[in-house]
């Protein structure tokens, strides 16, 4: 039993210590690959390994055009061991946006994987599920995979 508590100790302070650093801002585009067109995206720290990110687009589809607000609080994570400057980050968020003249709202997930240049400029790419809900409208949409570049600060 001291040797399972030892254990558990060791994986969590691992864990623990494998979280990344996150340091200042970031502001930049997102590009969706759903069509969506390109968002306005803005990372700010919240505590030492979490941050929170908003993005502003714009549905550029013809037959669901609209615009769309997403706020996501990521955990981020260090991958310092394939090089430096790598970080993978999970999320979960929320949305609101139009869909065709309706008003609906969201939630969502996401998922990444991103590089900080020893320059001011990050570069990730990502997966971002979301479940959209409107008055006429309901299920799966907005998302899909997504190349975000930004400028730290």
């Amino acid at each position: 039993m001291k040797k399972m508590f030892f254990a558990l100790a060791v994986v969590v302070s691992m864990a623990s210590a494998a979280n990344a650093q996150v340091k200042g801002k970031a502001i930049g585009l997102r590009f969706a690959n759903a069509g969506d067109g390109a968002e306005i995206s803005f990372q700010s720290p919240i505590v030492k390994s979490n941050r929170l990110e908003l993005d502003l687009g714009a549905n550029i589809d013809k037959t669901y055009g609209g615009f769309q607000l997403a706020a996501v609080y990521q955990w981020v994570w260090d991958l310092e061991a394939l090089a430096p400057g790598f970080n993978w980050y999970a999320g979960v968020g929320g949305n609101i946006g139009t869909y065709n003249t309706n008003l609906g709202i969201g939630v969502l997930g996401q998922i990444g994987l991103e590089y900080n240049f020893t320059i001011p400029l990050q570069i990730s790419l990502d997966w971002r599920p979301t479940f959209f809900n409107t008055h006429n409208l309901g299920g799966y949409g907005y998302g899909g995979n997504g190349l975000s570049v930004r400028y730290r600060f």
